[in-house]
């Protein structure tokens, strides 16, 4: 396609007045037409020379643009012929023909109480390298405190009664606009319901979507608390193994083609880190449509991306609202907020707040008042952006001493986002062993080995890096290097 056929079939509109930057002005423009079945896989891309040209922009912002394609799966670069659609974007032409979506079924709400419980290791140990720990610098701390002591000056009777269970009204706009904004969420205000974390939207969602015997598909390996969550309400997890590019689809279509719900860490998966593809983010998505069933996005740790802008949310993908979208400011700012989000589909709405309701009657009023001014006053994003480099900082010294240290015996993979990462046992050891031979030497790792359930278990080292400034994790990383030494002499 020429240059002037693009400029024919999508129209490009820059409006150099807008606070948008004109790179993500141009990258929205081409990933709406691919997403709408206008720019078709296989269609080669003018180059940033002759794109920047045309839409009389630098060179940069087109560069910049198509890097941000390139890094969540939209095109695709050829050695020696350019750039183009990605071939393998499966689902775009029912996506254009606009396939009704299946017959809802009935959401049935639990009311049940189960036995049947798994714990995970317990956070609250603060040793290097727990995972799920933040650090707050006094520029943080300082305002936490000065809009706290605001908030309590200006308590009055409306905080000591019943509000709204879904959440403050300021904060569910302020969480929406953010989410808009940086992870590509389609939502409005009505749509956020306030939770204590992660883990009470997904106890929301598994009573809201699934009745006893349900089926589901859930990330293998995944995250243990939501396999518990599952068999506490009776639901039937079938384990569906992770490759490089994300959840397999086509596996978790031949095992459970009739499940109600699939659970996924698409942004970062979930103890391997990585990303879910963009092929298989449609795939997904075209299989909800068309079997009426629903996906819950656990975006957890979405703020922390270290190369390149944060991947685009899998919802904003969706146009026929299945998909529950679920974070959490516990990870972005401290675990003791004990605040976290959903952004729920209408047709959901109503089941979802009367279900947090009937758990938790509403969040705490003046913790949300708090969050909301450090919101609103541009708080947190200064604060996202000195976290990102500071966890940055330490998981590179992390990874570098692993690698200078014990590069014989681990292959370390360092993340492009996230709090933790994880190095692989070379030599085939028990990988639960070491974890209890670190712990007796001061040290928590976490083996992975413990959050596959059907996939074969590949031995491996979940350490966070977090929640520990790097003078602590320099010499501690040293000493876990010593301890495999040991471990191979003995």
């Amino acid at each position: 396609m020429t240059l002037r056929g693009w400029a024919d079939l999508y129209a490009w509109q820059l409006d150099r007045a807008s606070r948008t930057p004109l790179t993500r002005q141009i990258y929205m423009q081409v990933r709406s037409a691919v997403l709408s079945g206008a720019l078709r896989p296989g269609t080669r891309m003018p180059s940033s020379r002759a794109m920047a040209s045309k839409l009389g922009v630098a060179r940069a912002s087109v560069v910049l643009a198509y890097e941000h394609l390139l890094a969540e799966g939209y095109v695709e670069s050829r050695h020696g012929s350019g750039t183009f659609i990605a071939g393998d974007l499966t689902g775009l032409a029912s996506r254009r023909r606009g396939v009704p979506r299946a017959t809802k079924r009935a959401v049935p709400i639990s009311a049940q109480t189960f036995s049947d419980f798994e714990r995970s290791a317990l956070q609250s140990d603060a040793r290097p390298f727990n995972t799920g720990r933040t650090l707050i610098d006094a520029r943080t701390a300082e305002t936490w405190r000065s809009l706290t002591h605001r908030a309590v000056r200006r308590f009055g009777a409306n905080d000591l009664g019943y509000t709204d269970p879904a959440g403050l009204a300021e904060l569910r706009e302020n969480i929406c606009d953010y989410l808009r904004a940086a992870r590509a969420v389609r939502c409005d205000p009505a749509q956020i319901v306030i939770t204590a974390g992660t883990q009470q939207a997904i106890d929301i969602a598994v009573r809201v979507l699934l009745a006893p015997g349900d089926e589901v598909w859930v990330e293998d390996p995944g995250y243990p608390l939501t396999h518990a969550q599952l068999l506490l309400a009776k639901a039937r997890p079938h384990p569906i193994p992770v490759d490089a590019q994300g959840l397999v689809v086509d596996a978790g279509l031949r095992m459970a083609p009739r499940a109600r719900v699939a659970f996924v860490t698409p942004s970062h998966q979930f103890p391997t880190g990585v990303a879910l593809s963009m092929a298989r983010r449609l795939e997904l998505l075209a299989w909800a449509r068309q079997s009426g069933a629903f996906i819950v996005e656990d975006d957890y740790t979405s703020e922390f991306r270290y190369s390149g802008p944060p991947l685009a949310s899998l919802q904003g993908l969706d146009d026929t609202e299945q998909v529950i979208y679920v974070g959490t400011l516990n990870k972005a700012l401290f675990p003791g907020l004990r605040i976290g989000y959903a952004v729920v589909p209408r047709a959901l709405l109503q089941a979802f707040v009367g279900t947090r309701y009937l758990v938790d009657r509403q969040p705490a009023t003046l913790q949300q008042a708090v969050v909301s001014e450090f919101m609103q006053q541009g708080h947190f994003a200064g604060h996202i952006r000195r976290m990102r480099q500071l966890y940055r900082d330490q998981r590179d010294a992390l990874a570098e001493t692993l690698m200078r240290r014990a590069a014989d015996r681990l292959e370390v993979a360092v993340p492009d986002q996230g709090m933790h990462l994880v190095a692989y046992l070379r030599d085939g050891s028990s990988d639960l062993a070491v974890e209890a031979s670190a712990q007796r030497a001061g040290i928590v790792v976490r083996a992975i080995s413990r959050f596959y359930r059907a996939a074969q278990p590949r031995a491996g080292l979940m350490l966070g890096f977090s929640g520990f400034p790097r003078q602590s994790i320099v010499p501690s990383a040293a000493r876990l290097a010593t301890l495999l030494d040991k471990r191979v002499r003995a």
